[in-house]
């Protein structure tokens, strides 16, 4: 069944040009593929003339078309927020990850954006978030969701508001810099996903951070 599929949707995908790569951070490739193989699997299933390499053609097209699209939207919002955010990823304050094909994770780490035991945002970082906001303003068929981290000293509780709070404070700033409240969304996660060591200084400076993760919607 699977072999049926693959030999079926890799010349569709091939003629749709959705195979052609545009740069070192081009994932459009990989959504197509990924959304012909769904669709193609739907289509096999759907088709109701008994015909499913027909089901499979059509459902394999159609997810081609809608895995690339997400895939070359999330490739140009990646790349603007690269351009914009390029002094910051430089001085290390922002780092940019793409962990998913319609996902983007922005790391903004502690030492910049908050005081230490505070939750409010640094007058100094409002212009590195304001960069953020025009870039999510523009690509506006993304979900946002704010994660607060903390390191592990202190209690968990009192780590876990302070996460909370933390994540708070980023999401109202986006909205007030105009960014729609439905897109926004927060969550804390304490001390519960280090993603260093505890035990010394400088890993819980890493840990202390919160995570923009955007995502495209409908995918």
């Amino acid at each position: 069944m699977y072999k049926r599929i693959v030999s079926l949707i890799l010349p569709l995908v091939m003629l749709s040009g959705c195979a052609g790569t545009q740069g070192p951070n081009d994932n459009t490739t990989y959504g197509a593929i990924g959304g012909a193989l769904v669709g193609a699997l739907l289509g096999s299933q759907m088709d109701n003339d008994g015909n499913r390499d027909k089901g499979m053609i059509i459902g394999a097209l159609a997810g081609a078309a809608a895995g690339g699209a997400i895939g070359n939207y999330m490739d140009r919002q990646e790349a603007s927020m690269r351009a914009q955010l390029e002094d910051e990823r430089r001085t290390n304050a922002i780092e940019i990850e793409r962990i998913k094909d319609d996902t983007l994770k922005l790391i903004l780490n502690d030492d910049v954006s908050f005081d230490f035991d505070s939750a409010t945002v640094k007058p100094s970082f409002y212009l590195s978030l304001d960069k953020v906001n025009k870039v999510l303003e523009y690509y506006s068929s993304s979900s946002i969701t704010v994660v607060g981290h903390t390191d592990a000293k202190g209690s968990e509780d009192y780590n876990q508001s302070l996460s909370e709070r933390r994540a708070l404070a980023v999401k109202d700033y986006l909205s007030a810099g105009g960014i729609l409240s439905s897109r926004l969304h927060t969550v804390g996660r304490g001390e519960l996903a280090p993603r260093d060591d505890n035990d010394t200084e400088a890993g819980r400076s890493r840990n202390r951070r919160v995570e923009l993760l955007v995502k495209a919607v409908g995918s």
